[in-house]
């Protein structure tokens, strides 16, 4: 299986060889998602939770932290897709403060952080996506926008792309997103990436191959090549990790980050909790502890619904590129928009088609795409 890589006919999104060589970077400072998981969960517990339903139903209603975005963001936003389709913004997040600020092997200020973005365009029918993840060291035109409590942020140019959670939370982050890419984020999920290692360990860890030894101390991260059953804190140091493999970039993270996401989702039927009512519930508490949505999602029926829609939808059927950039020729920590590859991306989402391969071709990578399978 490749980071970057193609389902079968109808979804091409195959990226092409890097155009640049090998550097050193920056530390990472974190990354981390998972699809589904809270709302399947918890459509168990209530059903498995006979008399204490209701108390159940509660309990995790109450976990859920939800955020208004189209109060925040008001109507100057792009127009609503009326093809079927749908698209969502999947950030994690890493505020590095309680319980994150000791994992990952990063401690600062506690200030909020998203490392991982990534859009999931969800085909009509909901039996195909495509998923394109942002690297968080594009330099980019961040636009004014109001954050949830109502605070309004001034525009600022060629700053990473990052910067916009860390500046106005999810509703600066979806802002930015919709400027960039001109597309309706029709749904936002954050998920933390501290109940991210816990959630891992309740599932029982994800079982992935690594072609080549990793050993990176900054994500406390060592593995020989071979198969592993990676627990939370091995997975959490995966998707950290950038000094490992590749050429030390973020893109090479990212390209981690995919493999381990597809990974993830071939295992999600198979975790064996539908007939243990404890291990369900358990499950649940944490994955409703871990995720933040916008307010449409934010009750369990709500969630629960919107989920069973994607059941469909396997690692066959996924497509997963990165945002087409180049590297930046002043600062190979930064990377820079391909504008024409990128807008080929964004046009053929916008009509619910798939992703050329012209999209991908001759983009910057991580050279990490073959590490994990």
């Amino acid at each position: 299986m490749s980071a970057e890589s193609t389902p079968g006919a109808g979804i091409p999104g195959a990226p092409g060889p890097s155009e640049r060589g090998q550097g050193r970077r920056r530390k990472p400072r974190g990354g981390h998602t998972g699809l589904r998981i809270a709302a399947w969960t918890a459509a168990g517990v209530v059903v498995l939770g006979g008399a204490g339903a209701g108390y159940v139903y509660v309990k995790l209603n109450g976990n859920l932290d939800s955020v208004d975005i189209n109060q925040a963001l008001g109507t100057d936003r792009p127009t609503k897709a009326d093809n079927g389709s749908e698209n969502i913004l999947v950030l994690g997040s890493d505020s590095r403060s309680g319980s994150n600020r000791k994992l990952g092997g990063g401690a600062d200020e506690g200030s909020a952080r998203s490392d991982t973005a990534m859009v999931v365009h969800i085909y009509k029918g909901h039996k195909k996506a495509s998923v394109v993840s942002i690297p968080r060291d594009t330099l980019i035109d961040r636009p004014e926008c109001t954050d949830a409590d109502g605070v309004t942020h001034d525009a600022a140019r060629g700053v990473m792309f990052n910067s916009a959670f860390t500046t106005g939370g999810a509703a600066c982050a979806v802002k930015t997103v919709e400027s960039i890419t001109d597309l309706r984020m029709d749904h936002y999920l954050e998920v933390d990436f501290s109940g991210f290692q816990k959630l891992i360990d309740e599932l029982g860890g994800v079982e992935v191959t690594t072609t080549q030894d990793i050993d990176d101390p900054d994500s406390h991260l060592k593995l020989e090549a071979g198969t592993h059953r990676l627990d939370g804190e091995q997975a959490l140091g995966l998707v950290r990790t950038r000094h490992g493999v590749g050429d030390g970039s973020d893109l090479g993270r990212i390209q981690l980050q995919q493999a381990f996401i597809k990974a993830l989702v071939a295992q999600l039927g198979d975790v064996g909790v539908l007939g243990n009512p404890k291990r369900l519930y358990d499950l649940a508490d944490t994955a409703t502890k871990t995720v933040t949505t916008d307010s449409d999602l934010g009750s369990v029926n709500s969630l629960l619904s919107w989920a069973s829609g994607l059941k469909g939808i396997g690692p066959g059927d996924m497509t997963m590129i990165t945002m087409p950039v180049q590297y930046d020729p002043a600062d190979l920590n930064r990377v820079l928009l391909d504008e024409k590859k990128a807008d080929l991306v964004w046009r053929a989402l916008k009509a619910d088609r798939p992703i050329p391969r012209a999209a991908t071709t001759g983009t910057a990578t991580g050279q990490a795409k073959s590490v994990v399978e």
